[in-house]
């Protein structure tokens, strides 16, 4: 069977794709590639999720592109803004011209003889195959296929609808419905306050409380800056603005947990009224950035619970009854609609299988280096954000880094990048250090972390800088091999 080639394959056509094509055009403009994309459209999580109120939770002067301003007006953005951003970004400067949509890669196998990948991927009942110099998996860390469904007994009783928000139905109307939302975390949050609008009454029911933080949707002094300033000057100063007063809250919560979580209860009972029993909805057993804070633009979720369209209920659901879900204090709620935000199902390596020449490779018995290549596996790297801050960061920092290895290379005339692990004091510790249940469910699977750099991750932005941007390529860890033909015969 016949195979293209192309000097590096981006899997995925999101957020990350997008960019991968971005910085591959501007930094390696002599390399050719192909982004192989599953779905049938641009975007990632921003055209697959289209539940009510879908926005960014993070600021868009970090989740942007560094190379793209961001134009709107708010800085909270909805999902539509969002998705426009990235497939204009992709169409400015022709990236959408370099996807192959409905091509879901399945196999990728490296060959050390060859210097090569070949990527199996199935398109409309057939399997292509696609050779490559670099493999850079940029489709992100969940599964398309659907969302996590826990097991809630009397299911089939249930006389309304269940809907998870990834399968979201867009014609659905709730209007004047009584609607129960499973789940507290960033998805419950947005469609809350949203649905409540329309809705009868919308219950948010959560087993524990999770971390909430009310934030404006538009950034006054970003506005202003825009007025006067040049566009991306402004967009640079608001966005390390916005970066440093994240790591300066993230490093004053590690080190004085109980400080923060004062403060983040005290702006809740402020928003809330000194009635309401915030102990018991909105005090969560963990310490803040153990999981993600919620972002709560402009304090909407706040102001539905205190006009009484929205409430939050602390509980276990015990099982459906055929009028709503009956809760483990024995009290039921009646529901005509279910949504239950209950997370996601991670994917490791974009759900490919990684074979290196002739072994399969288990992703959970590697070092990550960098957070971004893994313990030998030649030029092979991922595209995964922080947890602490926006996803395009350190997507960002791994697209120059790879275009950095890519260069290299060239300039050798070096085939392979490989990281490799020599020091027996490194010790393999958990990918991240999260206990949202959607990583706790796929730990096993996950690759590690090392106990040192560069096996470490620091989930700092400015210390990626500086490693990512400056630090030797050939550091004794990133080991470069496997000269090329001519460059042997030259020698």
């Amino acid at each position: 069977m016949a195979c293209e080639h192309f000097d590096v394959v981006i899997v995925g056509a999101g957020l990350s794709g997008i960019g991968a094509g971005y910085h591959l055009q501007t930094r390696c403009p002599d390399r050719s590639y192909v982004i192989l994309e599953n779905r049938q459209a641009i975007g990632g999580t921003w055209d697959i999720f289209r539940y009510p109120g879908i926005r960014s939770d993070s600021d868009m002067y970090t989740l942007g592109y560094a190379f793209k301003p961001w134009a709107g007006d708010k800085t909270i953005a909805d999902g539509a803004s969002i998705l426009d951003y990235v497939r204009g970004t992709a169409a400015e400067h022709g990236i959408d011209r370099k996807v192959r949509f409905g091509h879901r890669v399945t196999r990728a196998d490296w060959s050390t003889a060859e210097a090569r990948w070949t990527v199996e991927a199935e398109h409309e009942g057939e399997t292509l195959r696609f050779t490559c110099a670099f493999l850079f998996l940029c489709g992100g860390y969940y599964s398309y296929g659907g969302g996590h469904q826990p097991d809630l007994p009397g299911r089939e009783r249930f006389q309304g609808r269940v809907i998870h928000p990834q399968a979201w139905d867009e014609g659905y109307d709730y209007s004047g419905q009584q609607v129960v939302v499973i789940g507290s975390g960033a998805t419950a949050v947005t469609l809350v306050p949203e649905m409540a609008k329309a809705a009868a009454h919308v219950t948010m029911l959560q087993r524990s409380p999770t971390y909430m933080v009310a934030r404006p949707s538009k950034d006054r002094l970003a506005n202003a800056l825009r007025r006067v300033l040049p566009a991306m000057a402004a967009y640079q100063f608001i966005r390390w603005r916005n970066v440093l007063l994240v790591a300066t809250f993230f490093r004053l919560a590690k080190r004085q947990p109980g400080r923060v979580r004062r403060g983040l209860i005290r702006r809740v009972r402020r928003a809330l009224g000194r009635d309401y029993d915030v102990a018991t909805h909105f005090t969560p057993r963990y310490d803040p950035w153990d999981q993600r804070l919620c972002l709560v633009p402009d304090g909407d979720l706040f102001k539905a619970v205190r006009s009484g369209r929205a409430s939050v209920v602390t509980d276990q659901v015990v099982a459906f009854t055929g009028t709503g879900v009956r809760l483990a204090s024995g009290r039921e709620l009646p529901a005509d609609l279910v949504v239950t935000a209950t997370g996601l199902e991670l994917v490791v390596w974009n759900g490919i299988e990684v074979w290196v020449d002739g072994r399969k490779v288990e992703a959970g018995r590697t070092l990550a280096y960098k957070a971004m290549m893994f313990e030998g596996v030649p030029n092979m790297a991922l595209a995964f954000g922080y947890t602490n801050a926006s996803w395009t960061l350190k997507a960002d920092l791994t697209c120059a880094f790879v275009c950095r290895i890519l260069n290299h290379m060239a300039a050798t005339g070096l085939r392979q990048a490989t990281p490799v692990n020599t020091d027996p004091t490194v010790e393999p510790r958990p990918w991240v250090n999260f206990t949202s249940g959607y990583v706790v469910r796929a730990l096993e699977r996950l690759p590690k972390q090392g106990s040192k750099p560069p096996w470490r991750m620091h989930q700092s932005y400015v210390r990626d800088v500086m490693s990512m941007r400056f630090d030797k390529l050939e550091d004794g860890v990133l080991r470069f091999s496997n000269l090329a033909k001519k460059a042997k015969a030259a020698a």
